[in-house]
């Protein structure tokens, strides 16, 4: 991924904080028949390797899950996303841009067939976004025939990380005055992505306070 100075994270805290946060990642793979990508929500064990394991489940249908199996992969995370107007900056001249964050984790995929272990990848991933509910919904009332079943048919993945690579490209390369000004045009929009991405340029990307 192309990452001028002004635009890295490096930070691995950071960079697992961010993948935690905008879990639903698309893993992309190189086969005998070319490029192959499958978006899901994915878990990070952060302490499974020196950058972290990924894990997630594909349905056992999806070829894409063989095609995995001891392949070099790519997992990209998105974050918030939104067009920038030239009209908002100060200086000029100026172009259009759009401001983004996401993270690229790179590593060697292997699948998890064991269903004691896809128990706990399904159950994992379950409580993780069921959490914050007032009842949370769990796998355990569900009959065990069924549950069976549905364990049947999905296979397991484990990418541990070898290499991550973050880019918040948040007007880190305009003056403060611009980078306020996209702030607030972005918090007036009627489009809720581009209010969600004035949040997170004011928390990871905040000018100095005036003088």
């Amino acid at each position: 991924m192309y990452i001028p100075p002004a635009f890295a994270e490096r930070d691995v805290a950071k960079l697992h904080a961010f993948m935690a946060t905008y879990g639903f990642a698309t893993i992309v793979s190189n086969g005998p028949e070319g490029l192959v990508a499958t978006h899901v929500p994915v878990l990070l064990e952060r302490d499974r390797g020196p950058y972290g394991t990924l894990v997630a489940h594909l349905a056992r249908a999806n070829p894409h899950g063989q095609a995995l199996d001891d392949a070099e992969v790519l997992a990209i995370f998105h974050g918030p996303h939104g067009y920038v107007s030239p009209s908002w900056y100060a200086t000029h001249p100026a172009v259009p841009t759009w401001n983004y964050a996401v993270v690229h984790a790179y590593g060697r995929a292997r699948l998890v067939h064991d269903e004691i272990r896809l128990r706990d990848i399904v159950a994992d991933l379950t409580a993780k976004y069921e959490s914050g509910r007032a009842r949370p919904w769990t796998v355990d009332g569900l009959p065990e025939q069924f549950m069976h079943g549905m364990l049947k048919a999905i296979v397991g993945v484990e990418i541990e990380i070898t290499r991550l690579e973050g880019k918040l490209k948040l007007s880190q390369n305009r003056s403060a005055v611009d980078r306020r000004n996209v702030i607030a045009a972005l918090r007036q929009s009627d489009n809720a992505a581009d209010r969600a991405l004035a949040d997170y340029m004011a928390q990871h990307a905040a000018p100095p306070p005036e003088a």
